[in-house]
């Protein structure tokens, strides 16, 4: 699923000023740093679920017999087959 740069930033800034309201927490970089480093990494998440989506839909496009996207045979095959390209990363 693709985010918007913007929604994405708006993500980094909550991750970060949620960090920044934790007593437990505190920062050796500033605040700034923190929502960038935030914001790389959940766009290498995203990055590697867009992977695993496309592996699980390249596997059912193969399949001998057409399966419609959104029957129930297509979801089911795609959550196996998601499930099986996430359990290859050791997730």
């Amino acid at each position: 699923m693709r985010i918007s740069r913007d929604k994405l930033n708006k993500l980094a800034h909550t991750v970060a000023d949620t960090l920044a309201e934790i007593d437990e927490c505190e920062f050796r970089e500033d605040r700034n740093t923190i929502r960038q480093e935030a914001r790389k990494a959940l766009e290498k998440l995203l990055l590697e679920e867009t992977k695993l989506d496309a592996a699980a839909r390249l596997k059912i496009a193969s399949q001998r017999k057409i399966i419609v996207e959104g029957s129930q045979e297509w979801d089911i095959l795609y959550r196996k087959y998601y499930n099986d390209e996430v359990k290859k990363l050791g997730l």
